[in-house]
């Protein structure tokens, strides 16, 4: 197992964000803007669901990096940070999936 984490990657993002855009794929994302962040993390996210439904595990495993790279550098361009997801996601795991979701329609 690594030690490699959301956190090490979210820390990374912020390493190559003040890189020269010639230099650093990441950073000439955030430079083109909360469009095309959002559009290569939907790209990655379908890819994903797409390896799930033909059975590809290593493709599945691939995308699945990539949707979790797009996203991070997504919340980096908006000002998220990933402990701050972690928190949400804490604080609904203090209740069932199915009473969390219900909470929400209100």
């Amino acid at each position: 197992m690594t030690d490699f984490s959301l956190t090490s990657l979210e820390a990374l993002i912020a390493e190559r964000a003040g890189a020269e855009a010639s230099a650093s794929y990441t950073r000439q994302l955030l430079e083109a803007g909360v469009e095309r962040c959002g559009k290569k993390f939907g790209e990655e996210a379908f890819e994903a669901v797409l390896a799930a439904a033909l059975d590809d595990r290593d493709g599945l495993t691939k995308e699945a990096a990539d949707v979790l790279y797009h996203l991070l550098v997504l919340l980096r361009l908006k000002g998220v940070a990933v402990d701050e997801v972690m928190a949400e996601l804490e604080s609904r795991t203090r209740q069932s999936g199915l009473a969390e979701k219900a909470s929400r329609r209100g």
